[in-house]
């Protein structure tokens, strides 16, 4: 191929096992990708919010909370959501408690534009303060007693009570309990200015390295383990099925529906400043 015809697609994703675990085929050259060169940038999710409502990468993760705010730039792929179906982020404290004691309490949060943010304002009508924090520090601020409480996303679901933490809510099951839904956390945003044909060629990519990873999971496991902080192989693969499964490879009709009834609750709740048309494209 002539280098004068490849196109280079700047993709950005946590460091994470499920977002690692996802990009193990276009990240280790597992599947043929074309014209196209992807080079992966890993950063927290709250940096590459911020960094897609400046536009900055060709493909990123992003918040579906974080969505709401790039709609002209960005349309959401069809595949890479990140879905909690009855599960989700939590919110822990020290000591046992109930969801109106975190009424008017200082939580550490992992920042203002994750979905776990908005679903924690939607739950407790604004009614708490809150510090931003980097995801993996907030349990040890809930242990060392520096907040209240802490919400956590990632593995830290996983691991909370090896700190002698105790679990006051899990905002993904309390989201299944009130609409019936799945909490639709995160998805892949694609850039628009790329055009149609390049958004649905490089979507397409993407739901084959998720397949590719689903069907060589010991292999994609094994690379998503480098990320895995804290989490043997057994829990990773716990945390891996959590959240890439078959809404990953496609929202399907009901993901949908839990990505246009969140983002309406947030307008709703004003909390959210607009109405959001979500576009998804399917590769």
């Amino acid at each position: 191929m002539n280098p004068a015809d490849t196109m280079k697609i700047h993709v950005g994703h946590s460091p994470d096992p499920d977002d690692a675990f996802m990009f193990h085929a276009l990240t280790n050259g597992c599947i043929e990708t074309g014209r196209y060169q992807f080079t992966h940038q890993l950063q927290d999710i709250e940096t590459l919010n911020h960094r897609a409502l400046r536009g900055e990468l060709e493909l990123t993760a992003v918040s579906i909370h974080g969505y709401a705010y790039m709609t002209d730039t960005y349309a959401l792929c069809s595949c890479g959501a990140s879905m909690g179906d009855n599960y989700g982020p939590m919110v822990v404290a020290k000591s046992p408690g109930t969801i109106d004691d975190l009424r008017g309490k200082t939580i550490a949060i992992p920042g203002k534009l994750t979905t776990a943010f908005l679903t924690l304002q939607l739950l407790l009508k604004n009614d708490f303060q809150y510090e931003i924090h980097p995801f993996d520090e907030i349990l040890n601020l809930v242990e060392q007693g520096r907040v209240d409480a802490g919400l956590i996303i990632h593995e830290g679901q996983l691991t909370y009570a090896r700190q002698g933490l105790h679990l006051i809510v899990d905002l993904g099951k309390w989201w299944h309990d009130q609409t019936g839904l799945p909490l639709p956390l995160g998805g892949n945003a694609i850039r628009k200015d790329l055009g149609t044909q390049t958004m649905l060629e490089v979507t397409t990519l993407l739901r084959q390295s998720i397949e590719y990873a689903l069907g060589h999971r010991d292999e994609a496991l094994a690379y998503a383990l480098k990320y895995g902080r804290d989490l043997d192989r057994d829990k990773a693969d716990e945390f891996v099925g959590m959240y890439v499964n078959h809404y990953t490879l496609d929202f399907e009709d009901k993901g949908r529906e839990a990505v246009k009834l969140l983002l309406q609750r947030g307008f709703e709740a004003g909390l959210i400043p607009q109405p959001v048309e979500v576009e998804f494209i399917t590769g």
